[in-house]
């Protein structure tokens, strides 16, 4: 098992749009968690559900059927879905605003969500199902973090009998991720309730495309590493083990 913490790209601005998606997102969150059982009424009324989208007249109370496209990117089906989200945004989606800058950054995000909405909407037009969740749009954050920084090292916890960070290169962490996307996708029937894969794999697709449209003038592509791919800290966790004082643990690919 392993779980992402950060990647070693340089903070070059204040992340405010990234930030504040994150923001928007708990928000949401914790407003159905205010509805109580209400919640699920909640989400088919502010969920997208392709159905409606694509012509069948939405039921009376909920919100039009195209906003529901944006309104579902807040909502959240529990609480590993929203911190799965946002632990993603919040490692990947400030160099990719500081690659485009603040508003075509919140513009990028959205259209990668629309994207996202519409690859699943359109595979399965008949579904009455609602999607919710921002993993589309944060999806095309991942593809356009592919495109900008594919050897960047991503710091990733791994869990065994001890714990080990690894620096895994972001192209082998977002390909992984993707390849789980397709195989997911391929044995998921469509409509069925559960994960919208082909929802990630449209909105990382959009993002790899789109970069190339909003970047800012002068950003490089496929920029080099900050730091030794592969390096690895251990912590023991044996029982009656006792903290090394003041020495770092030795690098193991040294």
């Amino acid at each position: 098992m392993f779980l992402p913490i950060r990647d070693d790209n340089p903070h070059t601005i204040t992340p405010f749009v990234n930030t504040g998606l994150i923001m928007a997102c708990t928000a949401a969150f914790l407003w159905q968690l205010s509805l109580g059982e209400k919640n699920e009424a909640a989400v088919a009324a502010f969920g997208l559900i392709p159905r409606h989208l694509l012509g069948a007249a939405a039921e009376e109370g909920g919100a039009p059927a195209v906003l529901t496209i944006f309104t579902s990117m807040f909502l959240h089906g529990g609480w590993m879905h929203l911190l799965g989200n946002m632990l993603y945004l919040w490692i990947f989606g400030d160099n990719i605003e500081a690659s485009l800058g603040h508003g075509r950054y919140l513009v990028f995000y959205l259209l990668c969500g629309v994207a996202a909405a519409l690859s699943q909407a359109l595979s399965a037009p008949g579904s009455e199902v609602p999607m919710i969740g921002a993993s589309g749009a944060i999806a095309g954050v991942l593809g356009a973090y592919l495109i900008l920084h594919p050897r960047a090292n991503v710091k990733v916890f791994v869990f065994m009998i001890f714990i080990t960070t690894v620096n895994i290169p972001a192209f082998i962490v977002l390909g992984f991720w993707f390849a789980m996307q397709l195989l997911s996708s391929a044995s998921a029937s469509a409509g069925e309730a559960g994960v919208a894969f082909l929802a990630h794999i449209g909105g990382f697709v959009a993002g790899m495309v789109m970069l190339f449209l909003f970047r800012q003038r002068g950003v490089q592509v496929f920029t080099p590493p900050q730091s030794r791919a592969f390096a690895a800290e251990r912590t023991s966790f044996r029982r009656g083990s006792v903290p090394n004082s003041g020495n770092r643990p030795r690098n193991p690919w040294q």
